[in-house]
């Protein structure tokens, strides 16, 4: 299971505030004494926090001024990258899997799978060559079934993705580090998805919502509940081990808010501490045994197997800021996420609802 550094944790607490409102640009941060020892820990811990959030471009640090919250930065220049052709070994290894007895939706199952695995430990979103359209925000399995095709779909380009969680994928959109960002972030001040947090994040700019779908989310369980576990307090029985996602990540703000509202302690859930960075990880320990349950979307579960108990049914948006919006292969994207095509291919995962999948709301 992963466990995330401590000066990481504090510079995400530090993310989240900045996006909830509760910090501003020029609001300064506190002394890294003081958070050293808020956060029990010395005070080379928090100096790498702010460093961390310094190369960001989401604080500033002046000598005797603090430590204060930037401005977003402005978008940056991209740098060219050349891909290898991988063709040949693709060929080579799905001959090598067929010829063991695989069937081919097996092995773009998996191959889709060990990608996300891959994508959801990625240090940052690279900067991306021509014709690559950059990807970053929450983990969700019809991005990657979207990303496969999308060398068809736009001709000439492809889609580059980076899952960082979907608080990761706004910034990224502020730091110009992405085009376009996949969030599902609940508020519970408004009970809407992701048009509050764009508006922290992204002050006077007009970005689009264009959904992918609304999913199923719930509690990935072994095939059979063999727990009987039915709702979020069942998650405080003794003994039993939960995985968590990371902060930032739509799934766990969803998660804190309800154990919010519920008075449910998470220092009561074994495992709260427990993160990964995708449902696929999730779903994975389960099944592996590494888990009781944990928190994640129904495709996932199905991919694995096993037993998936409902909760709660959000939206996933693709947040595209208007300059990206014009461009000719997001333009595509669009057109084709409006098709019942589109909405059959998504569905034919499992666990998705598709009736609003290509709508388009902006955030002016």
């Amino acid at each position: 299971m992963t466990t995330t550094p401590l000066f990481q944790e504090i510079a995400e607490s530090i993310r989240e505030a900045i996006l909830s409102g509760a910090l501003r640009p020029g609001d300064e941060l506190p002394p890294v004494r003081e958070m050293s020892a808020q956060w029990r820990c010395a005070p080379g811990t928090v100096q790498r926090a702010y460093q961390e959030l310094a190369a960001g471009g989401l604080v500033v640090s002046r000598p005797g001024q603090g430590t204060r919250v930037a401005a977003p930065a402005p978008p940056a220049p991209a740098s060219p990258l050349r891909q290898a052709a991988l063709v040949h070994r693709a060929e080579s290894f799905l001959l090598a899997a067929l010829a063991e007895g695989y069937a081919p939706g097996e092995i773009e199952g998996a191959v889709r799978q060990a990608l996300d695995r891959w994508r959801g430990v990625r240090d940052a979103v690279p900067a991306p060559p021509p014709a690559v359209l950059r990807f970053a925000g929450s983990h969700d399995p019809a991005v990657s079934a979207i990303a496969a095709r999308f060398g068809t779909l736009a001709a000439g380009y492809t889609l580059e993705v980076a899952f960082s969680g979907s608080l990761g994928g706004l910034i990224a959109l502020a730091e110009g580090k992405a085009d376009l960002a996949g969030c599902h972030l609940w508020d519970a001040e408004t009970d809407t998805y992701n048009r509050p947090f764009v508006r922290r994040l992204l002050p006077g700019r007009r970005v689009a919502l264009l959904t992918l779908a609304h999913r199923r989310l719930g509690l990935i369980v072994p095939p059979g509940n063999p727990l009987s576990l039915a709702a979020l307090p069942d998650l405080a029985r003794p003994g039993l081990r939960f995985l968590n996602r990371q902060a930032g990540a739509g799934t766990r703000v969803w998660l804190d808010a309800q154990l919010a509202r519920l008075n449910l302690d998470p220092a009561h859930i074994q495992g709260y501490a427990d993160r990964v960075a995708t449902h696929e990880e999730v779903a994975r320990a389960v099944a592996e045994g590494r888990a009781d349950a944990g928190l994640g979307v129904e495709t996932a579960a199905l991919n694995y197997g096993l037993g998936f108990v409902g909760l709660t049914t959000e939206r996933y948006d693709l947040a595209i800021p208007a300059e990206v919006w014009q461009s000719a292969p997001v333009q595509q994207l669009a057109a084709w996420l409006a098709t019942g095509e589109t909405r059959a291919v998504i569905a034919a995962l499992g666990g998705y609802e598709t009736g609003a999948t290509g709508r388009v709301e902006w955030v002016e």
